[in-house]
């Protein structure tokens, strides 16, 4: 006599079809994108803080410079003259190192200075993201004015 065992359905392990593959990394793409477009504004105004922060701080060592010396440094003596003893004229009898390295711009360009500025005493400034002159949104000017 032969003892028969139960029977048990065997099922199959079944994987992932092509479709629910394809809908979920079409999920994952849509995430993807919303979070890339939405940090791009962020990074562009991150930018755009900075600078003005940098500015604001060479604003004030050039206030500084001019407590100081009796004047702001010559557009040829340049921002330069708030790190190393400028030469030239106007001689600043009175100078000290004012900052220990000048910033960049986010856009890793040198900030901009002009004496007398075309709207003060002085102008500090980045041409911002496209390095011209001008410019709108993130490409536009910042400046101490």
């Amino acid at each position: 006599r032969f003892m028969r065992l139960p029977c048990r359905h065997i099922r199959a392990e079944r994987g992932f079809t092509l479709l629910e593959i394809m809908v979920v990394v079409a999920i994952i793409a849509i995430m993807s994108t919303v979070v890339v477009v939405s940090l791009v504004g962020r990074v562009d105004e991150a930018k755009v803080s900075r600078a003005t922060s940098d500015i604001q701080s060479l604003v004030s060592a050039l206030q500084l410079y001019k407590m100081d010396n009796g004047h702001y440094p010559s557009t040829q003596q340049g921002l330069e003259a708030l790190m190393t003893r400028p030469s030239g004229n106007p001689p600043a009898p009175n100078w000290k190192p004012y900052v220990s390295k000048l910033p960049t711009d986010p856009w890793n360009e040198p900030y901009q200075y002009l004496s007398p500025g075309q709207r003060g005493d002085f102008d500090v400034y980045s041409m911002g993201g496209d390095g011209k002159p001008g410019g709108e949104g993130a490409g536009a000017d910042i400046g101490n004015w």
